[in-house]
């Protein structure tokens, strides 16, 4: 009786073991692990066919240049895990290291997307409308979607104005309607579009502010704003797309756009 049990025993024993063996596809499939196939720089079926372009491949910066000049910076403007990043210059900065880029096209109507990653106190920020001079800096006459840490910046500057230079506003004139911006360290999608005048900002899906170029409302922020000597800002029809450096890493990917 005793070696009939234990034989039993055994038998079961075995069973089991033989079970938990991989090649039981039925027991592989229960407890695979679903994998993100998901991959950056890459335009879906849908969106090619809805008519969008990507501005970055992941691998050059072909589609880009350094703002008024012929060619990208060769130094400061890197790519990283798929990503396009401006790092942290070093002290000193080196000379042609950086600076602001902006797409070799011009764009009129259009809806523009990107994701990006910012690093603690770190600013930077989206313009368009861009119009070239080498005598004036980009931002003198293209508005921008504002990118920042606006709570680590606001630490380390006590004076840091809240109201209209938080992530998703348009820079010095019009604050966003909430903050929709993800922690520090996480990617966040950013979205533009301008139609015949009329701006949105977008963030994660959320919609911070909407304006009307040369509106009463408009008028009025603007001569408030630092922007009021330049005759010219936001009053361009078609311009280049912008990424600022402002001397803090910051990651892009997705960059993408669509003419209207």
């Amino acid at each position: 009786m005793k070696n009939q049990l234990l034989i039993s025993t055994l038998a079961v024993a075995v069973a089991v073991l033989s079970a938990c063996q991989p090649g039981q596809q039925a027991d592989e499939k229960a407890t695979a692990t679903p994998v993100d196939t998901s991959a950056a720089n890459v335009l879906t079926a849908a969106e090619a066919a809805e008519g969008w372009t990507l501005l970055f491949d992941g691998q050059s910066l072909s589609q880009w240049r350094s703002y008024s000049q012929a060619e990208a910076p060769q130094l400061g403007w890197v790519i990283k895990d798929g990503a396009l990043v401006i790092e942290n210059p070093p002290n000193p900065r080196p000379e042609g290291f950086g600076g602001d880029i902006i797409t070799k096209e011009k764009f009129g109507n259009f809806d523009f997307s990107v994701d990006f990653m910012i690093t603690e106190t770190a600013n930077s920020g989206i313009f368009y409308f861009i119009i070239e001079d080498s005598s004036h800096a980009m931002w003198n006459f293209a508005p921008e979607y504002q990118i920042i840490d606006h709570e680590g910046y606001a630490k380390k500057s006590p004076d840091f104005n809240m109201d209209t230079h938080r992530t998703g506003d348009n820079y010095d004139m019009e604050s966003s309607a909430g903050q929709y911006m993800k922690p520090v360290g996480e990617w966040n999608t950013a979205r533009i579009v301008h139609n015949n005048g009329k701006v949105e900002h977008w963030l994660n899906g959320q919609k911070c502010l909407e304006y009307e170029v040369g509106s009463p409302k408009w008028k009025e922020q603007l001569a408030k704003s630092k922007f009021k000597e330049f005759p010219q800002y936001g009053l361009a029809k078609e311009g280049h797309l912008g990424l600022q450096d402002h001397g803090n890493e910051v990651r892009f990917r997705n960059i993408k756009v669509r003419r209207l």
